[in-house]
């Protein structure tokens, strides 16, 4: 059975330990999600304890996804501070552990992120994801449509400079008078 919950900051804290091990986790299967390999446990941990004053403070959202006692996913959204830019947000750190794949975990966290960002008031949504990753085609499947790629974005955990592609989705009331 598998639980999804929002976190809030002293959540967030308290779960900085298993947030950690699976950013590890992810590193280490070779996402590009902003992180070299080998990534140390503690600075995972520091990373994440760091997180914890922008949910507070509500310019971050962070949802998570348990099997039993065991965190297997999480995602964010990060919402920017300026306010002709409110009607926005970034979907971040899309993670699923490498135990969890394969059983629709990813998805699940992705639209429970779309469905927060339009209870949030949120009408477009975008992301960026190492190009040709297993990524892409959740997105894809998923309505996102892709705006383009940029050369050399990011580097991978192992050091190689990767193409990043960029990704939009309308949401909520104004997906819907848009048609999209």
């Amino acid at each position: 059975m598998t639980t999804l919950s929002r976190l809030d900051a002293a959540q967030l804290r308290s779960s900085a330990d298993e947030l950690a091990d699976l950013l590890v986790d992810t590193v280490e299967g070779g996402a590009s999600i902003g992180f070299l390999a080998p990534l140390d446990r503690a600075a995972a941990v520091a990373w994440w304890e760091g997180r914890a004053a922008e949910v507070s403070v509500g310019r971050l959202a962070v949802w998570v996804v348990r099997s039993e006692d065991r965190l297997l996913g999480t995602v964010s959204l990060a919402f920017p501070d300026k306010p002709n830019s409110r009607h926005r947000a970034e979907l971040v750190k899309l993670m699923v552990h490498r135990d969890g794949r394969g059983q629709g975990l990813g998805r699940t966290l992705l639209t429970t992120a779309e469905s927060g960002a339009i209870a949030a008031g949120v009408t477009l949504l975008h992301l960026d994801t190492e190009t040709d990753s297993p990524a892409e085609s959740l997105y894809r499947s998923a309505g996102w449509t892709e705006l383009g790629a940029i050369p050399d974005y990011a580097a991978t955990p192992s050091g190689e400079l990767r193409p990043t592609t960029i990704f939009y989705k309308r949401v909520g009331a104004e997906a819907v008078v848009l048609g999209t």
